[in-house]
C-alpha cells in the first residue's frame, strides 16, 4: 500500500510538484522572518555580551535597556568599589558623536574603555594592534562601520579623522557585530571619548563590575542596589532586560508576527488547496481500494505517507533555502551575524508537521465518506 500511495502521488506531477512548492514557500518565509527577529534582538545586547570580563553591569535605576544612558555621578564608581564581593568596578562610556573625513560626515556610536585595564577591548581584531588605543588620540573602529564610511577603500591603519573638533587616528579595524542602530562603532580610551563627545555635568554611562571567586554575582549585584541605590544587574539580566524592553515596547515583534503568520496561512492554504484537488483526482483509485477491501485505517494511511513525503521534502528544500540566504548574505553588513537558529528549524518543522496533518485530514474526509458503487455508477 505504501507504494500505490507513493505511485498515485509522483503520478500527476503537476500537483506534487505544487504540494512541495506549496511547503517549500512556507517553510522558507517561516523560518528567514523568524531567525532575522532572533538576529535582531541579539544586536539590541550584542555590545553587553562582547564585554566577558564583567559579570555585572550597574546603571542608573531609570535605564530600560542598554542604548537608553542616563550618565552617573563619577562618585558612583568609588561607592560600588566598596561594596563587598566586588572583584574590581571599571568604567565604561557609551556616547555619540560625527567623523568627519573628507566630504564624508557621519554619526558613530563611541565606547570609552578604562584607560589602565581598558575592559571591554574587543579580541578579533581585522587589522592592526587593540593595545594600540593606548596611544593619545587613538581608536580602533569596527569592520563593518569601515565598509559602510568607505565602501570601496581597503582597510588602513593610522587614517586620519577628525570627529567633533579632534583629530584622532584610526589605529586599527575589529571584527564585532553590529549594533542594532548599524551606527559604525569606534572604541577608545575612556579619557578620550569624553573629549570627544558633547558632555553634561556626568559622563559615567556604565559601572563594569566582576564579582569575587566564590560569590554569585546575583547576590553582589543585590548588595550593589540595596548599598548604592543603583541598578545592578547579572550581563544576562541585563541582555534580556534590552530584549524585553524591545519586545513589549515596539512594533518589531507584531511586524515579524505578522509575516511569519502569513506564511503559515498561505502555506497551509496551498497545501490544503492543492492536496484537496488531488484527492479528488484520485477518488476512483480510493473508491478502487475501498471496494477490494482495503480499510479506512489503511487509506487513511496511505494518504498520510503521501502529506508526510511531501512535507519532509518540502520542508527540507525549505531550509536549505533559506540556509542559502544566510550564507550568500553573510558578508553583507546590514546582515552580519545573522543565521538560521537551530530552535527556529524545530518550530518551523513543527509548523509544517500541523500543516501537513491539517490538509491531510481536511482532504481524507472526501474519500472515507465515499461510497464505492457511487464511483463505479454510471451517470
Amino acid at each position: 500500500m505504501d507504494l500505490i500511495a507513493f505511485k498515485m502521488l509522483v503520478g500527476n506531477k503537476a500537483k506534487y510538484y505544487g504540494l512541495i512548492f506549496g511547503v517549500m514557500f512556507s517553510t522558507f518565509l517561516m523560518a528567514q522572518q523568524v531567525s532575522l527577529f532572533l538576529g535582531l534582538m541579539v544586536r539590541t545586547c550584542s555590545t553587553i555580551g562582547l564585554v566577558q570580563e564583567a559579570s555585572i553591569w550597574v546603571m542608573d535605576p531609570s535605564v530600560r535597556y542598554f542604548d537608553e544612558i542616563k550618565p552617573l555621578p563619577d562618585i558612583d564608581l568609588y561607592r560600588v568599589r566598596g561594596v563587598e564581593g566586588v572583584k574590581w568596578a571599571v568604567p565604561f562610556y557609551k556616547g555619540t558623536a560625527v567623523l568627519k573625513s573628507g566630504s564624508v560626515f557621519q554619526l558613530v556610536t563611541v565606547f570609552g574603555l578604562d584607560d589602565t585595564s581598558l575592559i571591554g577591548l574587543p579580541s578579533q581584531m581585522v587589522l592592526g594592534q587593540a593595545e594600540s588605543i593606548r596611544a593619545p588620540n587613538s581608536l580602533i573602529m569596527d569592520e563593518g562601520g569601515w565598509k559602510y564610511i568607505w565602501p570601496t577603500d581597503p582597510f588602513e591603519i593610522n587614517r586620519s579623522v577628525e570627529m567633533n573638533d579632534h583629530f584622532v587616528r584610526i589605529v586599527g579595524i575589529c571584527d564585532i557585530p553590529p549594533s542594532y542602530a548599524s551606527l559604525p562603532q569606534v572604541y577608545t580610551r575612556y579619557s578620550e571619548a569624553v573629549k570627544l563627545t558633547p558632555q553634561g555635568a556626568h559622563t559615567l554611562s556604565y559601572v563594569l563590575v566582576d564579582h569575587e571567586p566564590g560569590t554569585d554575582p546575583a547576590v553582589v549585584a543585590q548588595r550593589i542596589r540595596e548599598k548604592a541605590g543603583l541598578l545592578a544587574l547579572t550581563s544576562n539580566a541585563f541582555e534580556w532586560r534590552t530584549i524585553w524592553y524591545f519586545i513589549e515596547k515596539t512594533g518589531i515583534p507584531i511586524n515579524f508576527g505578522i509575516t511569519v503568520l502569513l506564511g503559515f496561512i498561505v502555506g497551509a492554504a496551498i497545501v490544503g488547496q492543492t492536496f484537496y484537488i488531488f484527492i479528488l483526482e484520485n477518488l476512483m483509485q480510493f473508491a478502487a481500494l475501498k471496494a477490494i477491501g482495503v480499510s479506512k485505517g489503511q487509506i487513511l494511511k496511505m494518504v498520510l505517507i503521501q502529506g508526510a513525503l511531501v512535507g519532509s521534502m518540502g520542508y527540507g528544500l525549505g531550509m536549505g533555502l533559506t540556509a542559502l540566504f544566510f550564507l550568500v548574505t553573510k558578508d553583507l553588513v546590514a546582515l552580519k551575524g545573522f543565521t538560521l537558529y537551530a530552535p527556529v528549524m524545530v518550530g518551523v518543522g513543527v509548523c509544517v508537521g500541523l500543516i501537513i496533518l491539517g490538509a491531510s485530514f481536511f482532504s481524507i474526509r472526501r474519500v472515507l465518506v465515499l461510497d464505492p458503487a457511487e464511483v463505479f455508477r454510471g451517470p
